[in-house]
């Protein structure tokens, strides 16, 4: 994994708005792994199945590279195991809608897109979300909030929190926000995503400039004085293996279209000036416009 560098091309936001950038995004997609061979001991598989497939996020730009990278592709089919590259099964066919996102846009008075709001556990992240969602509704404008508790209740409620299995949780979320944004609304995923290139790989999935990645960037000191769930003393104690920020890692965005940054003083940003900070920057780009 860490050998693929994310480029990222676009300005952070802050309080001003700078120029946006021009370079082109590398693409990212999600690939299939053969698992070990005592995977299927530890997995609870569907009926039947002869083999459990974990998945991870790869550069699917590079293509040279992948077997570079992951040894274990020399023997395997790649670009029929690939999810959302270009070649695919024959009897699979993409129907294109008679109605068109434009068309939607029009009826709705503004444009899909995906906000992807990304941080450490206690951060902020859920609240903004639910500010940015009020302030927009006040507006007239269409949003759905698909926060990373909620989501595991039912659409992941399957997965576990490994590695391979974060990068499935994130996958799935990822291709939900973007049916969102085709029909014209304006979906927040509010979720720690921790790893750049699972998050990449989702920015990989809209129209470019439709990903919207707000960095909620706040010290784990701050994050671990909050923790509302009691999570930070549990992973702390040992109870719980894996926590992002203690014992498994948090890659912060290293350019992003929002950042929004809270210290813990008194003079940081409440939730609903933060919400207006994205606001700002939706507006700048013409989404709140049909």
């Amino acid at each position: 994994m860490e050998g693929l560098a994310i480029r990222a091309s676009r300005p952070s936001f802050l309080c001003s708005l700078p120029g946006l950038g021009g370079n082109s995004q590398p693409r990212y997609g999600f690939l299939r792994l053969p698992a070990p061979s005592n995977a299927a001991e530890n997995t609870k598989l569907v009926a039947n199945s002869a083999s459990f497939h974990p998945i991870s996020a790869v550069n699917v730009s590079a293509q040279a590279s992948l077997t570079a990278d992951f040894p274990a592709l020399s023997e395997t089919k790649v670009k029929d195991e690939r999810i959302n590259g270009e070649e695919k099964p024959e009897n699979i066919v993409w129907h294109e809608s008679s109605i068109c996102r434009c068309d939607r846009q029009q009826l709705l008075q503004q444009k899909g897109c995906v906000i992807w709001i990304t941080g450490l556990s206690g951060s902020g992240k859920s609240t903004v979300a639910c500010a940015l969602s009020k302030a927009l509704f006040e507006r007239g404008k269409l949003t759905y909030t698909l926060d990373g508790d909620n989501v595991r209740h039912g659409l992941n409620r399957d997965l576990t929190f490994k590695a391979e299995d974060r990068t499935e949780n994130i996958r799935r979320i990822g291709e939900v926000a973007k049916l969102f944004a085709d029909v014209g609304v304006i979906c927040i995923a509010s979720l720690i995503s921790p790893y750049r290139i699972d998050r990449a790989a989702c920015r990989s999935l809209l129209p470019e400039g439709d990903f919207v990645e707000v960095f909620m960037d706040v010290p784990l000191s701050v994050c671990e004085s909050r923790d509302p769930k009691g999570l930070y003393k549990l992973a702390r104690a040992g109870k719980i293996k894996g926590f992002t920020g203690i014992d498994d890692p948090y890659e912060a965005p290293l350019n992003c279209e929002v950042v929004l940054k809270h210290t813990g003083d008194d003079d940081s940003c409440s939730p609903r000036q933060m919400a207006e900070n994205i606001i700002s920057y939706l507006q700048s780009k013409g989404y709140l416009e049909g």
